[in-house]
């Protein structure tokens, strides 16, 4: 059983519930003062604490999608990489391919060309060798035949650190959401590019190209545009492509449509912080390199580099979210240029979760269409 089946949740509460009326019947029997008695009385509850916490962290891990599977809970991931044969004569696998396909959800009859589709995919990195797994969303107007010569505005949506991919299809229903946005005319058929920012599991790279490391930022502003670009009808121009994120995706939306505006027209940054971190999950990301530093330093850069021709949208909430004070200075710093558009959401209470971000997806995936262009 998977780690995010209802049965294994369910199966860990009626555990902790045993073990909760095993305690309370057979206290009696271990009121003693002697050694094996309280070593009885130990065990009991300490195994009713741990089920108590198993239960609890599953329940988490399902409303927040922080863990696909049992291997990405242990860092044994089987689903991040694509083979490339490099022997003599033998043809290297694209950049692209798609693995898998599935409907959207509510999507009718299932039939593409009436709602839309969903692609698994794993992408390889050309310039940076980074290879990972996506998900495509497909809008129902890509499969029209009136429709085979027309190229569509893409968007990559990111999720937060850990994440999985599959908590932006099934938890935050950006697919269904965009597919019913644009039904009902607020907003423009839109191909969204679903992932997460953790392309080099278990490391936490935050969109930086890591000296003797991962090149993320340079996969996410090239690789990424590229090997899409190659396999759909996504429009190839400045102002076709747009990113949006939530916290640690977030901050890598805003950063890359920052530093690289001839490729996102648009970034959106949903509970976003505007600085990389440096902890036990980063390690050294730097390596004494203070000009990347201060460059993954949203403030910083307002501040000291010319300002980007991009637009941009922060949210935040007056109540619950500790990014409200830095978003301000963030509105102010953008506003100042004069030249980076910016823009906000700010609720008066929200948490950092998927509550909170499922509020803010509709008007943002609205923001986004607004700002790409199809051709």
């Amino acid at each position: 059983m998977g780690l995010t089946s209802n049965k294994v949740l369910l199966l860990s509460v009626l555990f902790a519930v045993l073990l909760f009326i095993g305690t309370v019947w057979l206290w009696p029997r271990l009121a003693k003062r002697n050694w094996r008695a309280v070593g009885g009385r130990v065990g009991l509850l300490l195994a009713t604490q741990l089920a108590l916490f198993v239960s609890i962290g599953l329940s988490a891990n399902q409303a927040f999608g922080f863990y696909a599977s049992w291997a990405d809970l242990f860092g044994q991931e089987t689903d991040q990489g694509v083979v490339v044969d490099h022997a003599k004569g033998g043809a290297p696998a694209g950049p692209l391919r798609v693995v898998d396909t599935r409907r959207v959800d509510g999507g009718g009859s299932g039939m593409p060309r009436f709602g839309g589709q969903i692609q698994k995919i794993a992408v390889i990195g050309r310039t940076t060798d980074i290879a990972t797994p996506a998900y495509v969303y497909l809008p129902p107007e890509y499969f029209d035949p009136q429709n085979r010569t027309r190229t569509f505005p893409a968007a990559v949506v990111l999720t937060g650190y850990p994440g999985t991919a599959e908590a932006l299809v099934n938890k935050l229903h950006y697919p269904s959401t965009a597919r019913t946005l644009a039904k009902n005319g607020r907003m423009q058929p839109m191909i969204l590019v679903m992932m997460r920012p953790t392309v080099a599991p278990p490391r936490d790279t935050e969109c930086v190209d890591i000296p003797h490391g991962p090149q993320t930022e340079s996969f996410f502003a090239k690789d990424l545009p590229e090997a899409v670009t190659a396999h759909y009808r996504v429009n190839k121009k400045p102002g076709g492509w747009g990113i949006i994120g939530d916290s640690t995706g977030g901050y890598c939306a805003l950063k890359l449509a920052m530093h690289h505006p001839e490729v996102y027209g648009a970034g959106a940054g949903l509970s976003a912080y505007y600085k990389a971190p440096s902890d036990p999950t980063t390690g050294d990301l730097f390596h004494g390199n203070k000009k990347l530093r201060n460059e993954a330093d949203l403030h910083w850069f307002l501040k000291n580099r010319s300002a980007p021709g991009t637009s941009l949208l922060v949210t935040s909430s007056k109540a619950g979210e500790s990014n409200y004070k830095p978003t301000l200075k963030f509105i102010e710093l953008a506003k100042s240029t004069h030249r980076t558009r910016i823009s906000s959401i700010i609720l008066e209470s929200g948490g950092h979760n998927f509550n909170t971000w499922r509020r803010e997806i509709p008007p943002t995936l609205e923001w986004v269409s607004e700002r790409l262009t199809a051709r």
